[in-house]
């Protein structure tokens, strides 16, 4: 087990307290015990954190003054003041995941099909059941888990992980240290179709996706997401990006550096996203739009325009209400169009009013 101070060197934090106590852990405020450690950064929880049995906070320096405060804290606790506890809980606890989760050793599974062109690294660790195409890029410490197909010409960066079930479709790109979880689909192709329609019938014709994905670095990606190859040009995702299970993304899309999207959103065909992005749950984009850096989408919304203004908040869903109420304001909205002309006739009929 790390001591305090061990961690708080580690991790850029003050340490205020006894820095050789054992720390074997996090946990919330209400079950910690006085070997773990717990975070604070929500002055609504502060009531808890004084009723807190941790052994050890992360806190603010505006918390910290509130906690010492008479009566508010216990003597023996250890303190890590930091300027953004939530970030500082979150690299603390990707090390105490890191340490005590089960790693996986360097070797290829026999039961592995791999292409004769691809040289893979002795520090990657290939499971069963891979399949890798010809002349597939492996990096340093690369580790594929059962049931993964890569596609001819793929590139995987250095200590990148992907789990099991994965597809990813040829020529694609996944840079350092990407995630890639579970029935994720990388490079299928995009939704392309040409209408050639008469009045003797038709078809829809398939436009060939030509295109790749590329995908940076620190990027993580959730289960069963899709992100589908351009039709001619690639699509791009930018480094640090964190992508939640069940979204879709469609062919050239580009999503700027440090972009959040919760789950089944889904974007159309050759919209740009900005840097710095935050994307609710469910939300939904048109094709061909423009998002400016640093905009956030409620969850649920719809983005038929773009939007050019950096830093806006959008927010299309209209609250929840009793089913009845709903109903009633539903037949209102139906007849708004009505409304606005008997509006217009009252106007010609009498311009001053």
């Amino acid at each position: 087990m790390p001591t305090a101070i061990e961690l708080a060197e580690q991790f850029q934090a003050s340490l205020v307290g006894d820095g050789s106590c054992r720390l074997r852990g996090l946990a919330p405020l209400e079950t910690a015990k006085a070997d773990q450690i717990s975070f604070l950064s929500n002055p609504l929880y502060r009531q808890a954190a004084i009723e807190s049995q941790a052994g050890a906070l992360i806190v603010s320096q505006a918390d910290l003054s509130y906690l010492q405060e008479e009566g508010k804290h216990s003597a023996s606790r250890v303190y890590f003041l930091s300027k953004n506890p939530y970030a500082t809980f979150a690299r603390i606890a990707q090390w105490f995941a890191k340490e005590s989760s089960s790693t996986h050793s360097p070797g290829i599974s026999p039961m592995a099909v791999i292409d004769p062109s691809v040289v893979i690294p002795s520090s990657c660790h290939i499971g069963p059941f891979v399949q890798i195409g010809p002349n597939v890029r492996l990096g340093e410490r690369v580790t594929l888990l059962a049931h993964i197909s890569l596609g001819a010409n793929t590139v995987i960066g250095d200590d990148s992980l992907i789990y099991p079930n994965v597809s990813i479709y040829s020529v694609c790109e996944i840079g350092d240290r990407c995630i890639i979880h579970s029935g994720a689909v990388i490079g299928a192709d995009g939704f392309g179709f040409a209408p050639d329609f008469s009045t003797q019938g038709g078809e829809w014709v398939k436009i060939p996706q030509t295109g790749a994905v590329c995908i940076g670095n620190d990027v993580e990606i959730g289960a069963c997401t899709t992100i589908d190859r351009g039709a001619m040009a690639n699509t791009i995702i930018g480094d640090g990006c964190k992508i939640d299970n069940q979204v879709q993304i469609a062919h050239n899309v580009s999503v700027g550096v440090h972009t959040v999207i919760a789950g089944c959103a889904a974007i159309a065909g050759s919209t740009t996203i900005g840097n710095y992005c935050v994307i609710g749950g469910n939300a939904n984009f048109a094709g061909h739009l423009t998002i400016a850096d640093r905009t956030t989408i409620s969850g649920g919304t719809a983005v038929i325009r773009s939007i050019l203004e950096p830093g806006t908040h959008l927010t299309g869903v209209f609250p929840s209400m009793p089913h009845a109420l709903w109903e009633k304001n539903a037949a209102i909205l139906r007849g708004l169009d009505k409304i606005r002309q008997r509006i217009r006739d009252l106007e010609k009929k009498d311009p001053k009013s």
